[in-house]
């Protein structure tokens, strides 16, 4: 089963995605992460200093992906009667 660490790097990979990337697409989003915090949730499982990525910061980085590559969604126009 894959992990959402998992999820992260692939999609990092797939994107060619650098650690400065992935931060700005998080700030569309305005959800902050240092690169230093980024860089644990990128380690082996077995290095003391890795942390497991939770489904927020998915949930954000899949929210920030899709402005990133789509650009923000268009303002609605409000009804005319």
């Amino acid at each position: 089963m894959l992990t959402n660490n998992d999820i992260l790097k692939k999609l990092r990979v797939a994107h060619k995605l650098r650690d400065e990337n992935i931060v700005d697409i998080l700030k569309l989003v305005d959800f902050q992460i240092t690169k230093g915090a980024l860089g644990d949730m990128f380690r082996d499982e077995s290095h003391p200093k890795y942390v497991e990525a939770g489904d927020q910061i998915l949930r954000n980085f899949l929210n920030g992906l899709i402005i990133h590559l789509r650009g923000p969604r268009p303002k609605k126009k409000g009804k005319t009667d």
